[in-house]
């Protein structure tokens, strides 16, 4: 029941309307009956900061998603190690009156990745946002070199020089053993698939994105013959350690949230 105890978690970003994590984080808070409730809210980068700090200090938080991870930081009064290295929040909420972030994109790319049993060897990342950032900081995790693809050659440069500041070394598309989407393409109906160049080396594909019936460019990977899942899976762990953020004292019900994203994509 909904009453003054209640904690308010939301989801900021645009869009969020496609967004599972209400469906996940609900369930899980029924299964552990803890106070709170979970919302998406479709917000403007002005709105963002106003909306993230009202949350956290009125006892709950929340989470960010696209465009406005990057943006998210500047709103808090306390960031983890993982933000200023990423660049990008995604997780909030307050201590002791203090507005606090961190990124779980990290830990929910990698469990994500490792229930596919990637080859060793490089990675490709479309993409240059928050989730690519992600991306490189697993990819260093991991100790593997990185490709980069974009439509923006500028934004390309300026990512790889980024990503050889945090020790990732450059690799070449053909050498990439494992492709990973950090665009929003597929998100929407009609939305073009992400351009690679030319991965001959690839087995294993991980979509960042997450749709009923999977994404298009999931089943287009597979098509290859590519070891392939969309980003159900990587939205299950991370919404977990989020939860975990939030609640400090509980084990996130994993197999609640699973089971909540399974039955929504149904």
């Amino acid at each position: 029941m909904i009453d003054g105890s209640t904690r308010v978690f939301a989801l900021l970003g645009d869009p969020v309307a496609h967004s599972l994590s209400p469906a996940m984080q609900n369930a899980a808070f029924r299964a552990l009956g803890l106070p709170a409730a979970y919302v998406p809210l479709r917000c403007t980068a002005a709105d963002l900061p106003s909306l993230l700090r009202a949350l956290a200090r009125a006892g709950g938080g929340g989470n960010v998603t696209v465009p406005h991870k990057e943006a998210a930081g500047s709103a808090l009064d306390d960031r983890s190690e993982l933000v200023g290295t990423v660049g990008a929040c995604n997780t909030f909420w307050a201590e002791e009156g203090r507005v606090v972030g961190d990124n779980t994109d990290v830990d929910g790319l990698l469990a994500a990745l490792d229930r596919l049993e990637p080859p060793e060897g490089p990675w490709l990342v479309a993409g240059t946002g928050g989730g690519a950032r992600a991306a490189v900081v697993a990819a260093s995790r991991r100790g593997v070199a990185l490709s980069v693809a974009s439509r923006s050659d500028a934004r390309r440069r300026t990512f790889e020089s980024w990503m050889e500041e945090c020790g990732v070394a450059l690799a070449s598309p053909e050498e990439c053993r494992v492709l990973l989407n950090a665009t929003p393409l597929g998100l929407a109906d009609g939305d073009a698939l992400p351009s690679l160049p030319a991965t001959p080396s690839a087995e294993v594909a991980l979509d960042m994105v997450y749709a009923r019936g999977e994404t298009r460019w999931v089943r287009s990977v597979r098509a290859r013959g590519l070891r392939a899942a969309d980003g159900r899976e990587m939205l299950v762990a991370q919404g977990a350690a989020a939860l975990e953020r939030w609640f400090p004292k509980v084990h996130a019900p994993v197999e609640v949230m699973r089971a909540a994203v399974a039955a929504a994509l149904r």
